[in-house]
């Protein structure tokens, strides 16, 4: 890979994008930071039953992922040729499919909420906590669905800040009710971890009036309006199928594979279930940044395509490399600076915490993988046009190493806890020969858009 030569302004871009995706990132890792800190101070039962209560919440949030990136990948592409029509018809397509894969989950919950928990822990206490917490958490799914949906709408043609504005809101909110809710404070009850999941509800309503308001009354660059939500087109559904079903399809496998670790740890008791719960914090304060700039990254490259400039793809995604790599390496030398710091903000006893730290050690080092080739893909070849590729290969890992050797490494050697998390994360660097030779063979770039005609 030859070293990339930036054009003029290609940082400045770059960053106009990306700054407020990774405040909006950091806002929304804030809302649920505060409820585990909160949560954390009544101990390793309470902290496990919130992890195991969103579960539920991290499949949804999974499948809502997989169909916005789907569209995103379209829609930006259309936004390089500036069609926006054929855009508000994709966003349509992408709400109808978003909410009704969380309506049958949230039905599911309703129906049988406590077999849903069952199926990630045997722990009496702590399916009782996650009881509590899945009383309310479930009415968020529907809510949550369509905010995302909705600005990533906004997203695809470069209106980022409102998401940011909509997640600020929405963690005063959430930071201030989790307080009242969970401590009983001004009169309310003490609800515990239920509190934590009440405060989470109403906030999501927050967010949503907001992105539901401002998408339909308030944007003038989309024009997306209430009035377009009965309209779609035959062939964008065909192309939102085609190319979008591969991206679906691989966060449906990344779902069902952090499904299945949620399993394996749940059935290694409280300790580990706290110390993992530990270790996601960590790992979403360390995507604040790379979500934000692998994300601007992704629109970049789709805006190219779009618009036909190819040399200009090529160059974005050597430099994009790059700057990736030195994301994961300055992650890594974080977490190892502040692991024992960040271990200390929960109440938990000293098993949990040297598990946690052993775990924190592990990710530190995998973190570096995830930045240069699960990040580097998603910016490049998915928006790129190349939607299959990565559906594959996280195939292939996922069932034919990862799963298999989990099993094995926790119920048939019965290993340490985390040799078990560092198999279930071990895709991580093991995909990384595979990114980079995909990546700069380029034969990923492939442009997606119709003719207004053929999008009527």
């Amino acid at each position: 890979m030859r070293l990339p030569r930036p054009e003029q302004g290609y940082f400045k871009h770059l960053l106009i994008l990306a700054i407020p995706m990774m405040l909006q990132n950091l806002i929304t890792f804030a809302v649920g930071f505060a409820d585990n800190i909160m949560v954390g101070t009544l101990g390793e039962v309470a902290i496990s039953g919130v992890y195991i209560g969103n579960q539920v919440q991290t499949l949804i949030q999974t499948i809502v992922i997989g169909v916005d990136s789907a569209m995103l990948i379209l829609a930006a592409q259309y936004w390089g040729a500036r069609d926006t029509g054929s855009i508000k018809k994709l966003l349509v397509i992408a709400l109808r499919i978003a909410l009704g894969f969380a309506l049958v989950l949230t039905l599911a919950v309703f129906i049988a909420p406590r077999f849903v928990i069952r199926l990630f822990s045997q722990d009496d206490a702590v399916v009782v906590e996650a009881m509590g917490y899945l009383k309310y958490v479930r009415w968020t799914y529907l809510l949550f669905a369509a905010s995302q949906i909705l600005l990533t709408g906004m997203r695809s043609v470069e209106k980022v800040r409102i998401g940011m504005y909509a997640s600020f809101i929405s963690l005063g909110v959430n930071v201030v009710l989790n307080y009242i809710f969970i401590f009983g404070k001004f009169g309310a009850p003490a609800m515990g971890a239920a509190g934590a999941a009440l405060a989470t509800l109403i906030s999501r309503l927050v967010e949503f009036g907001i992105a539901f308001g401002y998408v339909m009354f308030a944007d003038t660059r989309l024009g997306f309006r209430i009035k377009d939500l009965p309209y779609t087109s035959k062939n964008l559904w065909k192309d939102f199928f085609r190319y979008g079903a591969p991206v679906i399809a691989g966060w449906v496998v990344w779902g069902i594979n952090t499904a299945f670790q949620g399993a394996v740890v749940g059935s290694m008791g409280p300790n580990v279930t706290a110390a993992v719960s530990i270790y996601s914090n960590c790992f979403s304060m360390s995507g604040v940044i790379l979500s934000g700039i692998s994300g601007a990254a992704g629109i970049i490259t789709g805006q190219l395509v779009g618009a036909g400039e190819v040399e200009k793809v090529k160059n974005h995604a050597r430099i994009i490399q790059l700057v990736l790599l030195g994301v994961g390496l300055f992650g890594c030398l974080v977490i190892n600076l502040i692991k024992g710091w960040f271990i200390g903000l929960f109440n938990v006893s000293g098993e949990t915490v040297t598990i946690a730290r052993q775990i924190l050690t592990s990710f530190s080092f995998l973190f570096i993988g995830t930045c240069v080739q699960g990040h580097a893909l998603g910016s490049t070849v998915k928006p790129g046009g190349d939607t299959k590729f990565v559906f594959i290969n996280d195939t292939i890992f996922v069932f034919g190493f990862v799963i298999p050797m989990a099993i094995l490494c926790r119920y048939v050697w019965n290993l340490a806890p985390w040799i078990v998390f560092t198999v279930l994360r071990s895709d991580e660097v093991l995909k990384w020969p595979v990114a980079f030779i995909k990546i700069n063979s380029f034969n990923w770039i492939k442009n997606l858009t119709r003719t207004a005609e053929e999008t009527a």
